[in-house]
Formats: structure tokens, C-alpha cells, sequence
């Protein structure tokens, strides 16, 4: 049996089938806009709650993450449960979504895991100067599925937080004293001793040298094949590694060349035969 419908009647069930669904599309809407301010509003608070505690940037940061997906997925159930949407459906299209998409992205899911792993065993902070794998710079965020790091020429660097749990991670600022060794060549010619003193005056005129946890070391550590090798070893200040290092190479040249010890370097004589 057909049921033939004029356009009138298609008309009249389409304007009756509006009117009974917009309230429920405009519950729906009014539930997604105001559970996204909610949202807004529970990160605000949490935020502020977590800033007062002191919380550490890194947990700080990542307890944001996942609150904000959490509610994010609340939101998105609740709107379709407002459209009528059975609720038996959206479960069981949820749990069929989850074990598909479990199944799909399965690195992805171990990104989360890495992520609560780094949070829990704190190999490192946001601020933390870090290097993992081939990759090292500033600690900027730990988010749900990744860690970001920024290099020191301002590039963003996003490792997936399965990689880096499972890889070697140097902290390199995780300690405020950090100790620098510098290697100096000399010719056989000149006094060892002599550029050895160069070195300790060096040393003695620079306030952010640290006698803990060693002292201050110079010694003659190498017979090269052209010239001796000085060591210098001295703990500093891990955020004035770098500087302390540069400055440290330019007076040692400057301070050499003034007391006549030379720094070998490597030749190449030519012989001609006729």
C-alpha cells in the first residue's frame, strides 16, 4: 500500500515536525553554549585555586588539559541527550567510537599514559632546560598528548608524551650549580705552570665561581700530539653556565696572548720535489 502526499501535506508535516523539534535544538544549544562558559568558568577557578596552592607549572598545566577534555566530552553527551538522542545510543555509540578509535589510535592512548607518567614521576618541570632523543630546549608545556619545547632560536618543538616517557631525558637545569670543563692547548715550548697561574687568576676574578661541591680545578691533563692539554673544571651558577663559558674562552685567549703562551694549531707543510 503507497501513501501519496501532496506538497501541502509535506509542507504541514514538515512545519509540525520543526515545532516540535526546535525546543529540543534550542535546549540543545543553550546546553552546549552555557556548558562551554562552564567550562571556561571551572578552568578560571581551578587556575586560580591551583596558582594559590603553588601548584608546579607542569601539573598545573596538565591538570588543565585533561579537565578541560573531560568536560568538553560532558557537554557534547549532554547536548545530544537534549536533541532526544537516547541515551542507550550515545552509550553504546560511545563505547563502539571508544573501541574503534581505541584501536586506531592507539598511539595516541599511549601518549595519554606518557602523560601521566611524566606527571607522576617528574623527570622534569616547565622552565626545565631539557634534552630528549635529538631534540633539547625549554620545557614550555605537558599537555594530554604531548610535551613542547621551545628552542633557544624560539622554535616549538611538540614530542608525542609516549616518546618522551620511553626515551633517555637529560635535565640539564634540573640542579641550580652546574659544572663547567673547558680544555686549553698550549705549545711544549711555553711554561705549563705559568698558563696554569693564567688560569687560576682567571678563575680567582670571577665572583660566580663556586667552591661547592668541588673547588675550583687546573691541571695538565694531556701529552697531545702537538701541544699540552690544560683542564679546568669549576662549578657556577646553572643560569649563568653559558655566559660564564664565553667569557671564560675570550679572557683565556686575551690573557695568554698578553704573557706570550701560544695556542698551537694545526699546520700543513708542503714539500715540492723536482
Amino acid at each position: 500500500m503507497r501513501f501519496i502526499y501532496g506538497d501541502d501535506d509535506l509542507a504541514d508535516r514538515f512545519i509540525n515536525w520543526l515545532e516540535e523539534f526546535t525546543p529540543h535544538l534550542i535546549a540543545a544549544a543553550a546546553i552546549f553554549i552555557l556548558g562551554l562558559l562552564l567550562d571556561k568558568l571551572v578552568l578560571k577557578v581551578m587556575n586560580k585555586g591551583l596558582s594559590m596552592r603553588r601548584t608546579d607549572v607542569t601539573i598545573h598545566k596538565f591538570l588543565t588539559s585533561v579537565v578541560h577534555t573531560v568536560l568538553f566530552i560532558i557537554i557534547v553527551v549532554m547536548s545530544l541527550s537534549a536533541l532526544q538522542v537516547p541515551m542507550s545510543s550515545i552509550v553504546a555509540t560511545i563505547g563502539a567510537a571508544g573501541l574503534a578509535i581505541g584501536l586506531a589510535l592507539q598511539n595516541s592512548l599511549s601518549n595519554v599514559a606518557g602523560g601521566f607518567i611524566i606527571l607522576f614521576s617528574k623527570p622534569f618541570k616547565c622552565g626545565d632546560y631539557v634534552k630528549i632523543g635529538d631534540s633539547e630546549g625549554y620545557v614550555d608545556a605537558i599537555s594530554i598528548l604531548y610535551t613542547t619545547l621551545k628552542t633557544l632560536e624560539n622554535k616549538m618543538i611538540f614530542i608525542p608524551n609516549g616518546v618522551v616517557s620511553q626515551s633517555t631525558i637529560t635535565n640539564i637545569t634540573a640542579d641550580d650549580k652546574r659544572r663547567l670543563e673547558l680544555k686549553f692547548s698550549i705549545s711544549y715550548n711555553d711554561d705549563h705552570n705559568k698558563a696554569m697561574a693564567i688560569l687560576r687568576e682567571m678563575l680567582d676574578d670571577e665572583p660566580k665561581v663556586l667552591n661547592e661541591p668541588d673547588k675550583p680545578l687546573v691541571a695538565v691533563c694531556e701529552h697531545g700530539a702537538s701541544a699540552i692539554i690544560l683542564i679546568m673544571r669549576v662549578w657556577i651558577p646553572t643560569d649563568s653556565y653559558w655566559e660564564i663559558r664565553y667569557k671564560f674562552l675570550k679572557e683565556a685567549k686575551e690573557r695568554f696572548d698578553a704573557n706570550g703562551i701560544s695556542i698551537p694549531f694545526d699546520q700543513l707543510d708542503v714539500h715540492i720535489s723536482k
